[in-house]
């Protein structure tokens, strides 16, 4: 009976310190990894408690989730930059675009000249 509590204990211990270890520093409230390591590792069962209680973040998902989503973050491109804003009214925009078109061909006009 004896070894067979103790098996738990140890399996238990070392999958709450796969845990600790395995999480990034975001998810891990209030102290640092390595107190939370060695608060389990030291303190039975009730250190487990605690890490569970208090020092897991338990919103984030799975670690690997977690790491996923910071890489996909990082091979994201930047956001570009808002363009600014025309504000031209329709009338006026339809005027420059004429005068552009307008310039456009008196410039191919003159190329064509240019050519002859």
């Amino acid at each position: 009976m004896h070894i067979v509590v103790s098996l738990v204990y140890l399996v238990l211990t070392i999958g709450l310190l796969v845990d600790i270890i395995s999480r990034d520093d975001s998810q891990v409230k209030h102290l640092p990894k390595v107190a939370w390591a060695i608060i389990v590792a030291l303190v039975p069962l009730l250190g487990g408690a605690l890490w569970l209680v208090l020092g897991r973040e338990w919103s984030g998902g799975s670690p690997r989730a977690a790491m996923d989503l910071r890489q996909q973050r990082r091979s994201q491109p930047a956001p570009r930059p808002a363009s600014a804003v025309d504000t031209r009214s329709t009338e006026q925009q339809l005027a420059d675009l004429e005068a552009e078109i307008a310039f456009y061909e008196r410039l191919e006009a003159r190329e064509d000249n240019d050519r002859r």
